[in-house]
């Protein structure tokens, strides 16, 4: 039968963080199915979702992180997906849209933006934030997200609470459509 997990880990970067982690999934037998891996201020971050058919898998995976852990300071969570993973993306009945802001980097508009969004049960499926220096040397913030929004939903009453948000951050804001994805 086959099982899921995911494998999240956190620690200073270096060089080889990654295949590390690649060798510790392919040497438990788990085949690594899905992955986001990025730096966040000097400290490496991952998120991966891997399977196997394997006996013993979980005890291999367990094995092997806990000597990442000692050998490199990770810090490595598993977890167990009771039946697998979610439909695609967008879920049936969800249409994917794309949700930009940006403007003067300030406290809020991550916070802001998707309670806009929680309040209308949009689902938030990728979310990805930049600072980086604008015009002028002050701090500019970048926001994207993709986001499965109810069929049901009024566009134009998300659209409107989203402007109001961005009128009160002082920042501009953009709602789109996206091509469906489907796939994992």
């Amino acid at each position: 039968m086959r099982r899921w997990f995911i494998l999240s880990a956190i620690g200073q970067d270096r060089p080889g963080l990654v295949s590390d982690l690649a060798t510790l999934i392919y040497e438990a037998d788990a085949n690594l199915e899905d992955s986001r891996m990025t730096i966040l201020g000097s400290d490496f971050a991952v998120i991966l979702l891997a399977s196997s058919d394997a006996a013993g898998c979980a005890d291999r995976v367990a094995q092997g992180a806990k000597r990442l852990e000692r050998d490199h300071g990770l810090t490595i969570l598993i977890r167990s997906l009771e039946g697998g993973p979610r439909p695609g993306i967008p879920a049936p009945g969800f249409r994917l849209y794309e949700v930009r802001a940006e403007g003067e980097d300030r406290a809020g508009i991550v916070a802001g933006i998707c309670g806009c969004l929680a309040e209308r049960a949009v689902n938030i499926v990728d979310l990805d934030t930049h600072s980086r220096p604008g015009p002028g040397g002050s701090p500019f913030y970048e926001l994207r997200i993709r986001a499965e929004v109810p069929e049901r939903t009024d566009l134009d009453g998300l659209r409107a609470a989203l402007d109001a948000e961005a009128d009160r951050l002082v920042i501009g804001v953009s709602l789109g459509a996206l091509p469906e994805d489907r796939g994992y």
